[in-house]
């Protein structure tokens, strides 16, 4: 009776059928899962497929209609009849001749070449019809584009002759057709566009701001066709449609080898009683067993470097230089007050920064200083400690990594940059849920590490290896392409734009010839900034020795431009800015153009007779490109030679699509690009004048500055250090925000004036300042 009682005491034997059963339904439910999912992602890829083919079915419907459009005003206007007409003056016989057979025409117009009415009341006519005849008269073929003409948006088309320009306004719908009939798959969007108009849109418009990234021009006619698709949501663990599937298939099998087990289809063993007692009482339970023989403890492994191989009770503070933490960026010294800790820690601070607005993404590339590397690996080693997922894109100029984000949907990048500082120089360039950081959201990052308020993410984040080279430049080459040759010399300094600039401009057109563009980090030749004039010398005699049209200077990072002429001279970028307002005005009537402080008076004036609203700003890539979003500008330009495209591009500063651009403006002119460059409006001016301070931060003396000076009959800015506006000149002084040095800039209508507006801040420096030594 014991042993039996004894024997019921026992444990309960294992039962491997009901373990099997469990196994088989966890692996049914991973095959649901998995299935389900790369099904979804087989379906958005096809989603997106089918949007693409739409897209490109618009772009050649939409290009067939307005050809055919132009081709029938070309045909008419060159009848017999119709040039019989003109000459005699007999606009009411050009009408019914054009008209004659055409089906939807609305309205005919014979104008005076001169346009004298137009331009008397531009408002009244129509700005972006004035700028259609402008266009009609600097070319013989037909001018047609999207207009407001009255009330509502109209297909015009003009065409110059010698006795006057024809006018023929048509519906929208004879253009837009083809765009309205194309199939749109459900939950997609598509936009009709003519720089920041909307022709027609379908779809949800909270899709609209991302469909720049998927745009393709339509020809050369100044339209685009933007589409956009919802985010695609990764897969388990990462994994794409196929590999999905693959794991659902592997699942399913598996599940069902369990059940069968489990039904008693395939023998598993078991314990018979003799087996089951001696367990019971000869052999020691596995707790038992441990306590008796512990596991022996293997010798730690030495550190791989991921994102958390040390815990945050493990980890030293790291001292960090709140003085690299700038107006626009994080600027240090390489050895001195930056290195690899201090990149992890910044790296760590933007993730935490990302996970409060709960963003998972981000985008890393650097430049071609030799510290990069090193800082790159420490930035990502932050970032994924973070619990942030990398898209490593190496080595590339800053814009690139802000296109980066926009192509691949992250919306976040750092560029690991010392943009046009000497070699020992580096830093960061950021951009956080598509707004750059600068000011105190710069300085929240040093207080993050300063305070240790940095989040640490449960597990690492993902880094992954891409290459977007191709898609930047195939972007720009499909929007951007020359009427005409032009033969350019490319100076990258030794920048990394050196990898990328002739490559660009030879995709739209360019004939290229490099000038320093092997990329290296010490800068052998010359440093790597445009904006000061001994830079150009050997570009300047470059270009006059090949008889070069033009020559394009990179800084080192590739977001800034710099211009000399086949004679040699320096274009300034406030100038260039003129020629590109006056080329995006004419498509975007009333836009708003910005330009800093340090730019020439002369723009002003300028911005306002093309139709254009002006605004000057503070000195920044950072602050411009805040003041763009909040303004909704189309364009912005910096002294510096940042230029900001938001018309045909994404409104960031971007050296090397601004120098595409240029050559795009020139090649469709008859002039030569020094004609066309020289007809600018010009004074005398300085280039930029640095003073250094070495006492004291050059805020302060500015503020000392700003709050004593007295200029008689000047109209004083204050925005960003002191600008004085006379009637034939103004001078500047302002701190650099990336150097302890104070920028001054002076430009008048006369040498008179310009040395005058020189000694009066000559003057009041050396009272607020006297330690500093003027080198103006």
């Amino acid at each position: 009776m014991s042993k039996a009682i004894e024997g019921d005491k026992r444990a309960p034997a294992a039962n491997p059928g009901r373990a099997l059963l469990w196994l088989a339904v966890l692996c049914v439910l991973l095959a649901v899962w998995f299935g389900w999912n790369g099904v979804r992602q087989w379906r958005d890829d096809q989603r997106l497929e089918a949007l693409q083919r739409s897209r490109d079915n618009v772009v050649a419907v939409v290009q067939s209609a307005h050809a055919r459009q132009a081709a029938q005003l070309s045909q008419r206007a060159a009848l017999p009849e119709v040039a019989a007409a003109l000459a005699g003056g007999d606009t009411a016989a050009v009408t019914r001749a054009i008209e004659h057979g055409w089906a939807g025409v609305e309205a005919v117009e014979v104008l005076p070449v001169d346009l004298e009415a137009a331009y008397a009341e531009p408002g009244k006519f129509g700005y972006s019809k004035l700028a259609l005849l402008e266009a009609a008269q600097q070319d013989q073929a037909v001018a047609a584009r999207v207009v407001r003409d009255g009330a509502k948006a109209r297909f015009g088309l003009a065409k110059a002759t010698p006795q006057g320009l024809i006018y023929v306004r048509l519906p929208l719908n004879l253009l837009s057709a083809g765009f309205d009939a194309a199939p749109l798959p459900d939950g997609t969007y598509l936009a009709l566009r003519q720089g920041s108009y909307n022709v027609g849109e379908r779809g949800p418009t909270s899709l609209a701001e991302g469909a720049e990234v998927l745009a393709h021009a339509i020809g050369k006619t100044g339209l685009r066709v933007a589409a956009a698709a919802p985010d695609k949501e990764p897969g388990p663990a990462g994994l794409g449609a196929i590999n999905c599937i693959i794991v659902a298939v592997l699942a399913l099998i598996l599940g069902v080898l369990a059940l069968v087990a489990a039904r008693g289809g395939m023998r598993v063993p078991r314990l018979t009683k003799r087996s089951q007692d001696a367990a019971t009482h000869d052999e020691p339970t596995l707790g038992q067993a441990l306590e008796r023989d512990p596991l022996p403890v293997a010798p730690r492994a030495p550190s791989t470097g991921s994102a958390n191989s040390a815990s945050a009770s493990e980890r030293k503070p790291v001292e960090v230089d709140p003085g690299i933490f700038r107006a626009y960026d994080i600027r240090g010294i390489v050895g001195t007050n930056l290195d690899a800790s201090v990149a992890e820690a910044i790296g760590q601070a933007i993730g935490s920064v990302m996970q409060a607005q709960d963003l998972s993404d981000i985008v890393v590339g650097r430049d071609g200083r030799l510290s990069g590397p090193e800082l790159a690996d420490g930035l990502i080693r932050g970032l994924r400690r973070a619990g942030r997922n990398v898209i490593d894109i190496g080595m590339v100029p800053t814009p690139v990594a802000y296109f980066a984000a926009y192509h691949l949907h992250v919306g976040s990048s750092v560029a690991v940059t010392g943009s046009h500082n000497p070699p020992d120089y580096n830093g960061f360039k950021i951009v956080v849920g598509g707004e750059t950081l600068s000011g105190d959201a710069i300085t929240e990052l040093y207080e993050r590490i300063r305070d240790a308020r940095l989040h640490e993410g449960v597990v690492p984040g993902s880094v992954q290896q891409r290459d977007v080279a191709a898609d930047y430049v195939q972007r720009i080459a499909d929007d951007v392409q020359l009427d005409r040759p032009l033969k350019v010399v490319v100076d990258a300094g030794n920048g990394v734009a050196g990898d990328f600039a002739p490559r660009l401009l030879e995709s739209i057109g360019a004939e290229v010839i490099p000038l320093y563009c092997d990329v290296d980090g010490t800068f052998p030749n010359h440093h790597p900034d445009p904006s000061e004039p001994h830079n150009l010398e050997d570009l300047i005699q470059t270009v006059k020795r090949f008889d070069a049209d033009l020559g394009l200077a990179f800084d080192g990072d590739g977001d800034r431009l710099g211009v000399v002429t086949a004679q040699g001279e320096i274009i300034f970028p406030d100038r260039l800015l003129m020629l590109f307002a006056a080329d995006v005005l004419e498509r975007n009537p009333g836009a708003m153009i910005i330009y800093d402080v340090k730019c020439t008076g002369k723009l002003q004036g300028w911005v306002l007779r093309h139709g254009g609203t002006p605004m000057m700003w503070k000195t920044g890539h950072s602050l411009i490109k805040a003041k763009m979003r909040e303004t909704s500008a189309e364009l912005a330009g910096e002294m510096s030679g940042h230029f900001f495209f938001q018309e045909r591009w994404f409104g960031f500063d971007d050296g090397m699509y601004a120098a595409a651009r240029l050559l795009e403006i020139l090649a469709l002119r008859a002039e030569t690009p020094t004609q066309v460059l020289n007809a600018l409006p010009d004074g005398i001016a300085t280039p930029e004048i640095k003073v250094p301070v070495e006492a004291e931060t050059p805020h302060a003396v500015v503020q000392r500055f700003v709050e004593t000076a007295r200029f008689e009959g000047a109209r004083l800015s204050t925005i960003d250090g002191l600008r004085a506006d006379w009637e034939d000149g103004w001078g500047l002084v302002r701190a650099s925000n990336t150097t302890p040095v104070l920028v001054l800039r002076f430009e008048a209508d006369n040498e008179a004036a310009l040395e005058r507006i020189k000694t009066q801040f000559r003057a009041h420096l050396s009272l607020v300042a006297p330690e500093l030594t003027p080198t103006f």
